[in-house]
This record gives C-alpha cells, sequence and structure tokens, in this order.
C-alpha cells in the first residue's frame, strides 16, 4: 500500500482528516515528517533544515485559510551538534517570526537518520476545504512553481548557498487568509502542481482545464532546465513548493489580489467532472504525478 493508499483508508476512519489540516473548535492542526534521505539533500544547512520543516506544516494551516499561532519540532539525529541543533531552532523560529506565529519547542531523541517531525497549531472559524469547487470557478496559483526542483539540481552541482536560499520558502498565511473569505476550494501544492490539481478535483468532483503557458514558472528552473518542455514538466510534477492552489470565483479574484502582496495566477477553469478527463492541460489529459514520499 502506497501513501495516498493509506490516506484514503484513514480518512474512512477519521472524520477530522482529509484536507491540509484537521479542523477542531476553531483550532486547525497538522504535523508532517521529514528525513534527511528523502527531504534534505546534500548540503542543506540546519538552518534551512529548521525553517523547511516548520514551514511545510505552516504551510498546512495557510492552506485552511487559517492564522497561524504556534509550531513545535521534534529533532532527532545521530548526535548533537551544539551550531547545527541552535541553527535548526533559528530557522524554525525565523519562519514561525514571518508569518507571525510563534516557535515554542518539541522534543529531542536519538536516532541512526536525521528526522524532523513538525506540528503547526492555526485558528479560523471558517477552514477552506478541498471539496467546494464549482464548474465556472477559475483555478488560481500563488508564486511560482520549481523553486524546490531547481534547488535540487544546485545542490547536485554543489552550490550549497544558492540552494540553500532557494528552499527557504515563505509558507502563504497571510495569503491563505485572503483567500479564505471567497476561495470555494484550497490546498497547498507540496505534492506538486500536478498532483494537488487531481486531489482538489477528486475531492470536489470536479475537472479542470489548465493552460500551460498560464502557469507561473521560477527563473531558477528556466535556468537549470534543458529546455521549456522540461522547465515546465519540473514546475508541474517535481512539487515540495508549498504553494496555495484555490478556486475563486471569477468576480473575487480582483479582491484577493488587492488583499495580498504574493502573485496570484489564473491558470485555468472548473468544469464538470463528466466533460472527459479529470484534468487537462492545453486539452490534453494531465497525468497524476508529482512528489511521493519514500
Amino acid at each position: 500500500m502506497d501513501e495516498r493508499a493509506a490516506l484514503r483508508l484513514l480518512s474512512d476512519e477519521l472524520a477530522a482528516a482529509g484536507d491540509d489540516a484537521a479542523a477542531v473548535d476553531g483550532l486547525v492542526v497538522t504535523t508532517d515528517m521529514l528525513h534527511e534521505r528523502t527531504d534534505f539533500p546534500a548540503g542543506t544547512s540546519r538552518y534551512t533544515a529548521g525553517w523547511r520543516a516548520v514551514g511545510a506544516s505552516l504551510s498546512d494551516v495557510a492552506a485552511m485559510g487559517a492564522d497561524a499561532t504556534a509550531a513545535v519540532a521534534a529533532y532527532a539525529a545521530p548526535s548533537f551538534d551544539r551550531g547545527e541543533l541552535l541553527d535548526f531552532v533559528r530557522g524554525a523560529r525565523d519562519v514561525c517570526e514571518r508569518v507571525d506565529a510563534e516557535y515554542v519547542g518539541g522534543d529531542l531523541d536519538g536516532h541512526e537518520e536525521f528526522t524532523v517531525s513538525t506540528t503547526a497549531i492555526g485558528r479560523t472559524d471558517d477552514p477552506v476545504p478541498r471539496s467546494g469547487a464549482r464548474p465556472g470557478d477559475l483555478v488560481c496559483v500563488t508564486g511560482t512553481f520549481g523553486r524546490s526542483a531547481a534547488a535540487l539540481r544546485l545542490f547536485e552541482r554543489g552550490d550549497a548557498e544558492r540552494a540553500n536560499d532557494l528552499f527557504r520558502f515563505d509558507p502563504r498565511v497571510a495569503t491563505g487568509r485572503a483567500l479564505a473569505p471567497h476561495a470555494t476550494a484550497l490546498m497547498d501544492s507540496s505534492d506538486g502542481l500536478a498532483r494537488s490539481l487531481h486531489q482538489l478535483a477528486e475531492a470536489s468532483d470536479c475537472g479542470f482545464a489548465i493552460e500551460s503557458e498560464s502557469v507561473p514558472i521560477a527563473d531558477a528552473v528556466c535556468e537549470v532546465a534543458a529546455n521549456d518542455d522540461q522547465a515546465l514538466e519540473l514546475a508541474t510534477t517535481f512539487g515540495e513548493d508549498f504553494e496555495l492552489v484555490a478556486t475563486v470565483p471569477d468576480r473575487s479574484v480582483a479582491a484577493v489580489r488587492n488583499a495580498t502582496d504574493v502573485s496570484l495566477s489564473v491558470i485555468g477553469t472548473v468544469r464538470d467532472a463528466d466533460e472527459g478527463e479529470r484534468v487537462t492541460m492545453d486539452g490534453e489529459s494531465l497525468p497524476d504525478r508529482g512528489y511521493t514520499h519514500g
């Protein structure tokens, strides 16, 4: 059983699960686990690891349209190097400060592989689910895609300084709050844009028609990709970019843009589920491909 099959199994047993975070009595709660082998390429600084690990959970809070309140992390490693541990905490604290949340500690443990488990808490009385997209809505995304793909290539080339910079993303909490009064469905793109679109379409029982020319691709991807086709492939399927993917009524797009300083791009439209393939790009089927946790 792969991760997605396991999640489907658990969603049948856990009523609060199924979106990016669980919503309970005005709180949203989410947890993530990251491993050195699969999530932190050679050259990733402990500061970046702290920022990225906690940022991943804060992104889930953003995907519910909630205010971020606090985060904790469990830090496990073969040994506790003073500099590495302090750098990790500083990265975790700084990403929390970026979204007006507080890093409040966590736990330490010995482990054969550097591993981090993070939990973030937020508040909202009106969480935005994945299941409300309606035909006629516009498909919108924040920021640009492909930063993490470009970072991996740069880590492989030994350009750790620039790769670490690309790996430190801003969780879109403020933009999630701006989207909350308008979005009919919302999630983050941690598993990749293509996979996120399939997940949203399945949850909302609808289809999406996407235009490739409208997908915002990070400049760094264009620098490392062999050609435009490869740049688009990396931007749509690599994942780990932690942008927001939302469906928004046409009349509300301008209001969201006016409420945030983060770019919001319209990349397609929502259509009925029975109009051909579930998700298309430029009229062709867009495969359900993306990041797989291994």
